[in-house]
């Protein structure tokens, strides 16, 4: 058994109406909120982990094409030196 009571009934219409604005205004924050961290790490050009790692990929590809080179100079410039000393011995200039 309900009393109709009509202060009652607008008191708590109100409150339901206030919840559903703050609620409403809560959602509207939070997108808000998102939108303006969107823009400043939009800015900042960062980079996505796929595309992190394929550039990862690509220096470690490098470092390895680089390291086999050092070591194809270093073999090329040891058989420089020792022909050279043969070169000046026997009279002919090298290059």
């Amino acid at each position: 058994m309900q009393s109709e009571n009509p202060l009652i009934a607008d008191f708590v219409k109100l409150v339901n109406s206030a919840a559903g604005t703050f609620a409403g205004m809560g959602r509207e924050a939070g997108g808000t909120a998102r939108e303006k961290l969107r823009e400043v790490f939009g800015g900042m050009d960062f980079v996505s982990r796929e595309e992190f790692e394929a550039v990862k990929e690509m220096a470690a590809t490098a470092r390895e094409e680089v390291d086999a080179l050092k070591e194809r100079l270093a073999k090329l410039e040891g058989a420089a030196a020792v022909q050279s000393p043969a070169d000046a011995a026997s009279g002919t200039a090298a290059g």
